[in-house]
């Protein structure tokens, strides 16, 4: 297993938590132990001494009272050392002799240092000192005006309880450390199978493959990974079927004029076709090269925008007068179709927007309610103000658009059940997108009798007669 894996990586961790949380409790608690035992065993010679000294008080007057005789008795009744010094001298540095001992410990010659500290001190002294390689804790209290008691006891048993706590703690921490790396093993496996299990994913997203979910049913970080990665999924493959939609209704719209020019091409070469044929075809390949050059011209603008490369100049743009220019531009068309167009303008109408394309987007709106309403329609351009923008709006009163199709209307290549198949589909879809870009947004409100296809865009913060910098984007 590699060193640089999750799962080695989450092993290692958790062993180091667990290391650490060790290290901190085994330095908290073994030597506040061992210093609570040491200092409860000297807390208990210093009542003991006491005692002995209060012992001494009572029996010093009795008749027959010998000091090796009491220290002995003392020593064996309360199971410590006792040794009993004489001040022979008070001048600095004091001098002790030991004149009673129950059990002698090897005391260098002129007495205990603690001692020595009682008596210059004249207070009780009490410390660990070491003896033939052995702990051991003291207590010396003077007493009488001219003796010290020295009592003593062995920390074997203290600090074997101290060690005893030690190893069984270095052993649990063994044990728990092994725990852990197991423990850790078996996560980094589990979590490791389903980092992998993401990893194939991934890579049969990347290879295109969007047929099988990614499923995790886990509620932590990993199965909410999945779950973004699903989503992804899903996404990718709706993207990857428009994109074979595209490309296959692109080839088609593109198939279609060129294989009608095919044709007429080569009915033309025909030597017997009268001039009047001649002419009628000459113009249905005229309309065919149009249809062609609208539709090169759509596939650009739908690459540019899919790219981010679509230029636009956002200047001051009066709805008012491009809603007039359009009436008068498409009216010719309109009345040929027994369409009535109209403008009915609103003053003061001034969007944020690059003109050119307010006007591409115009156009779109208006050609598709000519080309899909039924002679008769009227059709109305009109403007306004919004709550945080501005609007341009192409109404008709045709039979309107079925609630099932307004939400696909906008899609790329998208053309409604029963409604005329002239054009290529791509109109709304650029004319969505040429809105966003621009800040803007299209909006759709359609019933029987009346559709109103509004293009709302954000509001100038300067009329057209004085024009701010244009802004690029």
């Amino acid at each position: 297993m590699r060193l640089r894996t999750v799962g080695v990586k989450l092993s290692l961790a958790l062993i180091a938590l667990v290391a650490g949380a060790l290290a901190i409790v085994y330095v908290a608690v073994v030597p506040t132990l061992e210093n609570r035992l040491v200092d409860g065993r000297i807390s208990q010679l210093q009542r003991t001494a006491d005692a002995i000294v209060s012992d001494y008080t009572r029996q010093v007057d009795e008749p027959g009272f010998v000091w090796d005789s009491f220290v002995t008795a003392e020593s064996q009744v309360r199971g410590v050392r006792v040794t009993a010094y004489q001040v022979v001298s008070e001048a600095s540095p004091v001098y002790l002799r030991a004149f009673a001992e129950s059990n002698p410990l090897g005391q260098s010659e002129g007495g205990d240092p603690l001692a020595h500290r009682a008596a210059e001190q004249a207070r009780t002294q009490s410390g660990v000192v070491e003896r033939s390689g052995a702990q051991v804790a003291e207590v010396a209290v003077p007493f009488g005006g001219a003796y010290v008691l020295l009592v003593a006891a062995p920390l074997d048993d203290t600090l074997g309880t101290v060690s005893l706590v030690r190893e069984r703690f270095i052993a649990a921490g063994v044990i728990a450390l092994l725990a852990a790396a197991l423990v850790g093993f078996l996560l980094a496996r589990v979590f490791g199978r389903r980092i992998h299990r993401l990893e194939r994913a991934a890579e049969r997203i990347a290879g295109g493959r969007f047929d099988e979910p990614v499923v995790d049913t886990s509620a932590d970080e990993l199965g909410e990974l999945a779950v973004a990665f699903d989503r992804m999924r899903e996404r990718l493959a709706v993207l990857e079927r428009a994109r074979r939609e595209f490309i296959a209704n692109a080839s088609h719209e593109l198939r279609t004029p060129i294989f009608a020019l095919g044709g007429h091409v080569e009915l033309l070469t025909d030597e017997d076709m009268d001039e009047d044929t001649r002419r009628e075809f000459l113009a249905e390949m005229r309309v065919q090269i149009e249809r062609l050059t609208k539709l090169a011209t759509d596939l650009l603008d739908l690459s540019r925008l899919d790219a981010g490369r679509l230029h636009v100049e956002l200047a001051p743009v009066d709805l008012g007068e491009i809603a007039g220019s359009l009436a008068a531009e498409f009216g010719g068309v309109g009345r040929g179709r027994d369409h009535l167009l109209e403008a009915e303008p609103e003053l003061g109408a001034t969007a944020l927007a690059d003109e050119e394309r307010v006007r591409q987007i115009g156009r779109i709106l208006v050609e598709n309610a000519i080309l899909h309403t039924p002679p008769g329609t009227e059709i109305r351009l009109t403007t306004g103000e919004a709550v945080d923008g501005v609007e341009l709006r192409v109404e008709d009163s045709g039979p309107g658009i079925p609630a099932g199709d307004q939400q696909q209307v906008f899609e790329r290549f998208y053309r409604g059940d029963g409604t005329i198949t002239s054009g290529s589909g791509l109109g709304l879809a650029i004319a969505k997108e040429l809105a966003v870009v621009m800040g803007g947004e299209i909006g759709l409100d359609s019933r029987p009798g009346r559709t109103v296809f509004t293009l709302k865009l954000p509001r100038s913060p300067t009329p057209v007669d004085e024009p701010e910098p244009a802004l690029a984007r």
